[in-house]
Parts: C-alpha cells; structure tokens; sequence
C-alpha cells in the first residue's frame, strides 16, 4: 500500500497556493517520483475565504500556525509565513522538536538562526529543508549540497535578487534614472511598496550568508556580510560601465582568501563577456567554482508562484523519498568557524566618478591623493570642460586595496573643487 505523506502549510499568499496548486495538479507524478501521495491535511492563512485558484476544502484550518507543529495529522510543516522572528521561527522551533520535517522558504530566518535550527533538525532526526529560500526556482542548494560534494569551493556569486536585477537592467537599457525604474517596477509587481530589503541588498545577503555557510561548511554569519544596495548607482555610472566594457549587477560574492572568508553584497561591474553580465530581467544567476568542476552555473528565475512553489515541493519530494541530508552539507558539530575577512581589506580595481571643478591642478591633485595611498591609476576620462560648472573625471584603478581607496576618496571630498562626494564601484573579476 502506498505511504501518505501529510503536509501542513502555514501561510496561503503567492507561494503556498502555487504548493497546493502543484500537488493538485500532479499528484500522480509526484507519488511516482517520491514513493508516496502527497496529501494537504491542514493550512494556516489571514482569511479563510479568501480565493487563491484552489480549493481547502477538507483541509483542516488553524487561525494560529504554531498549531500545525502539533497536529498529529501531519508530518512534514511548510513554513511560508516569512520574517526572521515571531510566528516563522516559533512554528519552525515547535515543529522540529515535535519530530516533524519542515520546509521553508525563509531566507531571513535560515540566515539569522539557521545553525539554531539546523541543531534542532539533527537532535530530532527530521530533514530541515529550503531550496526555495535561495534563487526560487534554481537547485542551488541542491547542486552545493550535494552534486557538487566532491569539490573543495573557492567561490560562489550570483545574481541573487530579481528586483535589483530588473531595476539595472532597465536603467542600462532605457537610460532611466533608478529613482524612476524604481517606480516602474513597483507599478509592475517586480518591487514592494516599501522595497527596502530588496534594493539595499539585505535580501541577497541573506541568501549569500546561506549559500557561503553550504559551500565552506561553516556556521551561517549574516552579521559578517558587508551589504551595499543599489540606491546610488546612476545612469551615468551605467553609461559609463558600458564605455569602458563592463555591465553594472549586484552581486553577492563570498570567497576564500588565505585570511579567511568574504562575504560581500554590493554593486560591481563585471565584464560585458561574462556569462553573468548577460542575465537580464527578474532572473537570478549563481555561478560556483570547485577544484574539480572548475566554473558551473546555474540560471533561472529567482522568485514567483510558479519557480519557489516548484522548490518547495522537491524538497517534500526528497523527504518522502526518504533522501536526507545535513542541513548546510555537514553536521552542525563538523563546521568550522572560519575567520571572515573584513571589506576594508579588500583587494581589487575600482572604478571611480569625480565631479569637480575644471581648473588647474585638478587632476595632479587627485593624482597626488592616489599616489599617496599607493593606488594606481589604469586609466581617466574626463568628460567636458566648464570653469564654472562641476564636470565629471572618472578613474579606473589597477588592484588596491579598499582600505587605501577610501581614504583617497575621502582627502579628494574635502578638495576645493570637489563638487560632490566621490562615487565608487568596485570591478570584479569573474
């Protein structure tokens, strides 16, 4: 006789629905696949009545989430409800000391009290499952957890946030302000009202402190992952990427140096050639390097119904299957707490704009200001010539150190023809 496994899901916006949806759609499928039926027995949301495209009659309703964690009719939890604290972390808590499997798409509460979980996972014997929780639709937790185990990684960056991605895209193609892509995407349904922790990056960190957690088999550290959003970058930063060959994208990056990690979210400018440099639009990207896999990467669409609901049920697939793994690749007592290296220590090529007066000296002043902290200058372009209006000189520089570079930007702010703040870009290397 074939098993029952019964699904309990907290939360019925976007991706919950598109859960039931799927198990409606494909039951017979996914029994194939996984050895088992797939059965909603129980759902917790904000209105009951509310019409999501399918159907919860028969389904057990719980006003409160938590009280799934006790349901002795269900077996494995779905955590959909979002946010780091409150509900999300409570029913997840509940739930695996309850002994049952959960699923979540929860980037902000792995990243925050994920080891706390992870322990809970394995000190109960139950799957604590998320690939939902990063890229939406793309297995890359999957691929680092698993196929790619055989590899030691040196890195892994990616495009981890659709909204910022859409956002550059259109300002390089329509050389539109952000201020007003912004709006657009919003108009679109690709921004929140309030797009905070998508345009300032702690949307992608906290993705990026999961995946350098997976791929370095160390305890997850979102307070050690410099973030840096969007807001600032111009059309004229754009504008300029394009003259000198690269393409502006956030990326996350964390890397292993000989001094320890990095973990960084922020704007770069990436070569236009660069598999990366080509994914456009909402899609999310991430590329891993291993010593024996060399460069794979991985492309698709990073949030949506359709993309995070398919996520979450491979992983109610793999749980009925019987198919377990540790939470972040190895047990929570075999991570080792790597150092994490701090942004200032940063080595690379930056790119800069200048907004100054065009009078003499100008430019053997800025000179003058890199040289003092050792930095080289690869190349300068200066655009325009006005004695009474600021004009912009932008900079490449070889490798340096950001350290150094801050403190040439900050002598050249307080310079007499300085016109604005020094606006920075840092050039990765892909």
């Amino acid at each position: 006789m074939t098993k029952t496994i019964k699904i309990g899901v907290a939360g019925l916006g976007t991706v919950g629905a598109g859960v039931l949806k799927i198990i409606e759609a494909h039951g017979d499928l996914l029994e194939a696949r996984s050895g088992a039926r797939l059965k909603v027995t129980a759902v917790s949301g904000r209105d009951k009545n509310k019409d999501r495209g399918v159907s919860i009659d028969g389904m057990t309703w719980y006003a409160d989430a938590t009280a799934l964690a006790t349901d002795p009719n269900v077996d494995v939890v779905l955590e959909l409800v979002g946010g780091s604290e409150g509900i999300a972390r409570e029913l997840c808590t509940m739930a695996l000391k309850a002994g049952k499997h959960v699923v979540t798409a929860n980037k902000a509460l792995l990243a925050i009290h994920g080891i706390e979980l992870a322990t809970l996972a394995e000190a109960n014997n139950v799957s604590l499952a998320y690939e939902a929780a990063v890229a939406g639709g793309i297995p890359i937790v999957k691929a680092l957890r698993e196929g790619l185990s055989a590899n030691a990684i040196s890195r892994v960056y990616g495009i981890l946030n659709g909204t910022c991605n859409y956002i550059l895209t259109e300002m390089e193609e329509t050389g539109g302000e952000f201020e007003n892509i912004l709006k657009d995407a919003q108009e679109l349904g690709y921004a929140e009202a309030d797009p905070s922790f998508d345009i300032d990056g702690v949307d992608a960190a906290h993705k990026l402190a999961i995946l350098t957690s997976l791929a370095f088999a160390t305890p997850v550290d979102f307070d050690s992952v410099f973030v840096e959003g969007i807001r600032d970058v111009t059309a004229d930063d754009i504008s300029y990427a394009r003259e000198l060959g690269y393409r502006v994208k956030l990326l996350g990056v964390a890397r292993q140096t000989e001094n320890g990690i990095e973990q960084r979210v922020h704007p770069c400018m990436v070569d236009r050639k660069t598999s990366i440099a080509n994914v456009s639009g909402v899609n999310n990207a991430v590329v891993v390097e291993g010593d024996f896999v060399d460069s794979t990467v991985y492309v698709g669409r990073g949030a949506g119904e359709g993309p995070t609901a398919s996520a979450v049920v491979a992983d109610i697939i793999d749980i009925a299957a019987g198919r377990h793994s540790a939470t972040f690749g190895v047990p929570v007592d075999k991570m080792t707490d790597i150092p994490k290296v701090s942004i200032e220590d940063h080595v690379g090529c930056y790119y800069v704009c200048l907004s100054v007066y065009d009078r003499p000296g100008v430019i053997a002043d800025v000179s003058a200001a890199f040289r003092d902290e050792n930095i080289s200058i690869e190349s300068l372009l200066q655009r325009g010539r006005s004695t009474e209006e600021a004009v912009p000189v932008i900079l490449v520089t070889h490798e340096a150190k950001e350290s150094a570079l801050v403190k040439a930007l900050s002598k050249i702010e307080k310079f007499p023809h300085s016109a604005a703040k020094p606006r920075m870009i840092r050039i990765v290397s892909l």
